[in-house]
């Protein structure tokens, strides 16, 4: 259960009890001063490992309609989130990996002796087929979600297609085959192909190969959805994604994430709107949305048996209990 509110001297506070694999824990993240804390059953936590570790939130906003056409650090975020969700170890290593990328791009940059930048090609190679082999194995397994989903919303047209399009995957054998080998054969082969690639990197003063300039491909039927999707294809396809992320976890888990829906009502069209409105109307899980036309809600509200939602406002900062519209 989330609750929104103010504390006695904090600018913003949201408590919220979850029902995590270790027995229900309460989380509280206050904002004063232009600072946030955070406690877990009441003690203060720093790493973001502890205060969300475990739970498994999906977020949507107007923003993510953009993925689709945007450029790939986009859909690589909407990839690593969803995998987040499913392997909270992700969080970590993923930081792990910026680290040490961002620490061979800048001796890259100094033109530092060949030791010194090489000391980071392992450990950019061990995390990277980390994240890569995670990043394929979620979305093997939402893949037929996404697509269902997919076909619900946007009737009569051809399939959605999810292909992962890792970088090298021509010029240095980093295929998706390369990933069935496994893990150490995965890191193997992007070790080498940071050695080989080394001359090239220096001379441009980043690093050229890794999970970080891998790349999502979205595609309806065979034609790519970046160059071809209409507006509205584009924003079905990225809604289809999420519920098919939302339905992996579910199957996973036993029971569906805490949803955060933030004003996507009005981004989409009546026909998609009025699906996303059934869909979390039958879901049977908790949702925050917020919204500028608090109608659409009240609509699904009532049309489902057993569909419970309470309104609040916000005016001013503060946030009200208000009746249904």
């Amino acid at each position: 259960m989330v609750k929104l509110g103010t504390g006695e001297d904090a600018v913003a506070r949201v408590a919220g009890r979850f029902e995590l694999p270790g027995g229900v824990r309460e989380v509280v993240v206050e904002v004063r001063d232009a600072r946030r804390t955070a406690t877990v059953d009441g003690k203060s936590v720093r790493d973001p490992d502890e205060l969300f570790g475990g739970l498994a939130v999906v977020a949507f906003t107007p923003d993510d309609l953009a993925l689709v056409k945007g450029g790939p650090d986009g859909r690589r975020k909407l990839l690593d989130r969803a995998v987040q969700n499913r392997h909270p170890a992700h969080l970590s290593d993923s930081r792990d990996y910026q680290r040490a990328l961002k620490s061979r791009n800048q001796l890259l940059r100094q033109n530092a002796p060949p030791a010194l930048r090489h000391a980071f090609d392992e450990p950019l190679a061990k995390l990277g087929a980390k994240i890569r082999l995670r990043r394929e194995q979620l979305l093997d397994e939402l893949r037929g979600h996404a697509a269902r989903a997919f076909a619900e919303v946007a009737r009569g047209e051809a399939p959605l297609e999810l292909t992962y399009l890792a970088a090298g995957r021509d010029s240095d054998g980093l295929d998706a085959g390369s990933a069935l080998a496994g893990e150490a054969k995965l890191a193997e082969k992007i070790f080498a192909a940071l050695e080989r690639r080394s001359p090239r990197d220096l001379e441009r003063g980043y690093t050229s190969i890794g999970p970080h300039a891998d790349d999502l491909a979205l595609a309806i039927g065979d034609r790519p959805a970046r160059v071809f999707a209409s507006q509205g294809q584009a924003r079905a396809v990225v809604l289809a994604f999420r519920i098919g992320e939302i339905e992996n976890l579910r199957r996973l888990q036993g029971r569906a994430p805490l949803l955060l829906l933030d004003d996507v009502s009005s981004e989409l069209d009546p026909e998609r709107n009025a699906y996303l409105m059934r869909y979390l109307a039958e879901l049977r899980g908790q949702v925050v949305l917020t919204t500028t036309d608090a109608r659409l809600v009240a609509a699904a509200a009532s049309a489902e048996p057993g569909f419970e939602a309470h309104f609040h406002a916000v005016s001013q900062g503060r946030i009200t209990p208000v009746d249904p519209p």
